[in-house]
């Protein structure tokens, strides 16, 4: 299989060299320091895994994949027997299983691990069949009151890139940057088909496409918190774009937010006037990785 530089499962640290991270460091600031936030929402397939990790990674902050919390929540409630579409008789019995089983994230420097009363279920979350389940128990307000307070709680913690489908409007709509990114469909198609093949699950392009539109017309047509582009947020169309070009324009519009602004004394750094430090800029050229 040829490995897609927009697979986040295929990922692999040599894309990282040659780069050096933004590093917060400590400076003297008369306002209350706060913790960096980055909101990236938008459908599946867009990139978001991928962009939001390279770009935690570079700040040197936690990534949080808040999809893996509704997928660990979907795979307790195809355990429990249930399927989508869920009925609303259910919806009750869903959102105590989100409440009652423990659903951890963590990290081992590369990839997420999701654990389920201690039970690492990363890879099995990542099937079809859970990802269409996650859009069926995200839609229930008992399920997503259960989640987001452990969501902001996270993040409140040390900062982080947090990527999903509400996170700039429902979860962190004070981000410091909030992001939507987006992309063809058959963009979206070839690259989920990928990540698939990466799982040893077979799929054509016309069947994920249309797994693709029951899950953004149940994403976005869901009464609580539906997925759509918050208010401040900057739109980025990946297609046909790689990840340097993403995540190098992302980190220009974090310089560019009024949160932050050039250190002209340093001339390769970024004061953070609200998040009290110096967020470094790669000096080394970027290699491009291999395709």
């Amino acid at each position: 299989m040829l490995d897609s530089p927009w697979n986040c499962r295929t990922m692999t640290v040599p894309f990282l060299h040659g780069r050096k991270p933004f590093r917060m460091s400590s400076s003297k600031t008369l306002e209350p320091q706060k913790p960096l936030l980055i909101a990236i929402d938008g459908p599946a397939g867009a990139g978001k895994s991928t962009v939001a990790r390279l770009l935690a990674d570079r700040l040197e902050i936690p990534y949080l994949d808040t999809g893996a919390m509704y997928r660990a929540v979907g795979l307790l409630a195809l355990r429990a027997g249930h399927g989508s579409p869920l009925a609303e008789s259910v919806h009750d019995e869903i959102a105590d299983l989100a409440a009652r089983h423990s659903i951890e994230l963590e990290s081992d420097g590369e990839a997420v691990i999701v654990l389920v009363d201690g039970e690492d279920v990363s890879e099995t979350v990542r099937t079809p069949e859970c990802a269409l389940m996650a859009s069926a128990v995200s839609a229930i307000s008992g399920v997503r009151r259960a989640l987001v307070p452990i969501q902001r709680r996270i993040g409140l913690v040390r900062g982080c890139v947090m990527e999903g489908r509400d996170i700039g409007s429902v979860v962190f709509p004070e981000a410091t940057l909030k992001v939507f990114l987006t992309a063809s469909p058959d963009e979206r198609a070839k690259r989920r088909q990928l990540d698939l093949e990466g799982q040893g699950i077979e799929a054509s392009v016309d069947e994920v496409k249309q797994q693709q539109r029951e899950r953004d017309l149940q994403d976005t047509s869901r009464a609580d918190s539906p997925l759509h582009v918050a208010q401040g947020s900057v739109v980025v169309d990946t297609t046909g774009s790689s990840l340097d070009e993403v995540v190098e324009r992302l980190l220009s519009e974090l310089e560019s937010t009024s949160n932050f602004s050039l250190d002209t004394n340093g001339g390769n750094t970024i004061r953070s006037r609200n998040h009290g430090g110096l967020v470094r800029r790669r000096s080394a050229p970027i290699e491009e990785e291999s395709s």
